[in-house]
């Protein structure tokens, strides 16, 4: 009983701390609040109101249909210049976009010729330029396929192929890039705040006075581990349910309370990987140093930004031992895809064998650190 009071009162006073640190603060409320928004819509999924001028030397129909295809709210209406408009347009910044229809464009498709269409892209407005091309792109293969398919008199082909998308039918890329922003912050919050925590006490000096009470190292660590841990947990909670499904409109597949039990398992873990930092670290530059070594390649090579399945087979063999990778794979399964118990249960495993071993280690460390 005495130990179980005292790691709960050095949980309170790492909470106590923790509050008193604006910079940390103010950390944790962006992170779990802006940074997900603007993960989810930094990069438009189609361009918006794009400009469009067009040099149509073939008043054919087909040009006309592709002309057509340009519809709010993707493309303004097309506006027709001359060729001496192109350049001087796009370099007032008139048009984000110019199309240059050659003569005889239609003769030559239906010759079986190849013409080209010239298209022409202000890449200084990035945001546009960046999904504009393509679908412009798309835009005129459609308008070009149909086109020809009538005019040969072609039948469809006996087998359709019919695609339909689970979770996120329209592809909407801010329903991905909202609930992975999530699991990244989960992982990078646990290593800071647990990390900090251990810093700060040699910083102001009460490491010593931890030093000289009746408390173990073991308390000490268990202290730092729920007390930060409780917060990125109820730090994401609150993101997945008021900024993700309130404010982001996105729907969660799953469960979110074994979505909850499988991130404090992994908090298990990346709280004692930041305990471990903090013993290897005498500042917070150093800390940060530390962090971004491994924080980026955990982010990378965990299946988050890159399927694991693309990547070579020793890479997935070596990131099986890292509590991202089946952290991610857990959150997936079960935010987009809705899985159970009897589906995750491997990677809530994985998780606590992990998050034992990166425990013990990390204990090890603070108690060569303390002596």
């Amino acid at each position: 009983m005495r130990s179980l009071t005292n790691i709960f009162q050095l949980g309170i006073k790492e909470l106590r701390s923790l509050s008193r640190d604006p910079a940390l603060m103010l950390l944790i409320v962006y992170a779990f609040s802006l940074s997900i928004y603007s993960s989810a819509t930094a990069v438009p999924e189609a361009p918006f109101r794009a400009t469009i001028g067009v040099v149509n030397e073939d008043p054919s129909p087909l040009s006309y249909r592709i002309l057509d295809g340009f519809q709010l709210p993707y493309f303004v209406p097309p506006e027709p210049i001359t060729h001496a408009q192109m350049d001087t347009g796009m370099d007032e910044g008139l048009y984000t976009f110019t199309l240059n229809i050659p003569p005889d464009f239609q003769r030559d498709l239906l010759g079986g010729r190849q013409p080209a269409i010239q298209l022409n892209v202000d890449a200084t407005q990035v945001s546009q330029a960046f999904t504009g091309a393509g679908h412009i792109q798309q835009i005129i293969n459609s308008e070009i396929n149909t086109f020809l398919q009538r005019y040969r008199g072609q039948d469809a082909l006996p087998v359709e192929a019919v695609v339909r998308m689970n979770y996120n039918p329209n592809l909407d890329r801010s329903w991905f890039g909202a609930v992975n922003s999530v699991i990244d912050q989960i992982t990078m919050l646990s290593i800071i705040l647990t990390g900090a925590a251990l810093i700060r006490e040699r910083e102001h000096g009460t490491i010593e006075h931890l030093l000289v009470m009746p408390i173990t190292p073991v308390e000490i660590m268990i202290a730092k581990v729920w007390s930060m841990g409780l917060v990125v947990l109820l730090a994401s909670a609150f993101a997945l349910r008021f900024v993700v499904q309130i404010w982001l409109d996105i729907p969660i597949a799953g469960s979110l309370g074994l979505f909850m039990l499988g991130a404090a398992l992994h908090l298990f873990a990346t709280t004692s990987m930041g305990i471990f930092f903090g013993t290897l670290a005498r500042s917070m530059p150093q800390l940060g140093l530390l962090i971004i070594l491994v924080l980026i390649p955990l982010q990378i090579l965990s299946g988050g930004m890159t399927p694991r399945e693309s990547m070579p087979e020793f890479i997935q063999d070596i990131m099986l031992a890292a509590p991202t990778t089946h952290f991610i794979e857990l959150a997936q399964a079960i935010l987009f895809r809705g899985a159970g118990l009897g589906i995750v249960w491997p990677q809530l495993l994985a998780l606590a064998v992990i998050g034992g071993v990166f425990f013990f280690i990390a204990l090890s460390r603070l108690r060569k650190s303390l002596n």
